[in-house]
């Protein structure tokens, strides 16, 4: 057999092998299911952790509309995270014992999207008298916190306790949002870009904020 047969074959050969290796990639991809992120509804949640109203409703559930004030003394509604992924939590700026670590945490996720204007943080204050404008905006610049990434809000304090108890299910305790109520967790909530939630994290735990992370990736990855 001559070498200008095998010169002609040696094209052909590569091409057969480049085919056969895209179809064993797409046969394991069909055979490997996508994991798809939960969405949760109140059913699917701790029930101590659902106000009893709620606790009936079985899908269908998304966060509630709110306006609230950041650190820069801007309006923050639910419009600011359209067609947004978001990572929320709750905490105070004197807190002394789980909220530094959070903060730190959620300082991690900042960093990781710090270029990706789909993915936006919401740090809700639960001492809206005490933590004003002015002492988020100093709180946000000694952490860190990037205005175009990161929102950390004040507001009515029946709201923001409204929104922890019958929105994103984060607080153990039942309450009014009165003058004696106070909430204190270390939960961070996935948000999808149609207001569901698709995740709970421990935000004390550096692991559970890389699983975080994770599934950020995972949900942009969603059609």
């Amino acid at each position: 057999m001559s070498t200008h047969f095998f010169k002609k074959s040696i094209p052909t050969l590569l091409t057969m092998l480049a085919f056969s290796i895209v179809g064993v990639c797409v046969f394991y991809q069909l055979l490997t299911p996508q994991k798809i992120l939960p969405i949760y509804s109140p059913v699917d949640v701790n029930p101590r952790l659902v106000d009893a109203s709620m606790q009936h409703i079985r899908k269908n559930h998304t966060i509630a509309n709110f306006d609230l004030i950041n650190q820069n003394g801007e309006e923050v509604t639910e419009q600011t995270f359209e067609d947004k992924i978001y990572v929320t939590d709750f905490f105070f700026t004197r807190c002394g014992t789980i909220c530094p670590v959070m903060t730190t945490n959620m300082g991690v996720v900042q960093k990781e999207f710090l270029n990706d204007p789909e993915i936006l943080l919401l740090s809700h204050s639960v001492t809206p008298v005490m933590d004003s404008v002015p002492i988020l905006k100093t709180y946000a610049d000694a952490k860190g916190v990037l205005s175009n990434k990161w929102h950390l809000v004040t507001g009515t304090k029946k709201e923001i306790y409204k929104l922890a108890r019958k929105s994103y299910f984060a607080v153990l305790d039942e309450g009014d949002g009165g003058d004696q109520d106070f909430i204190h967790t270390e939960q961070f909530v996935l948000i999808d870009k149609k207001k569901r939630i698709r995740g709970y994290y421990d935000g004390t735990d550096l692991k559970d904020v890389q699983r975080l992370i994770s599934d950020i990736r995972l949900l942009q990855q969603e059609r």
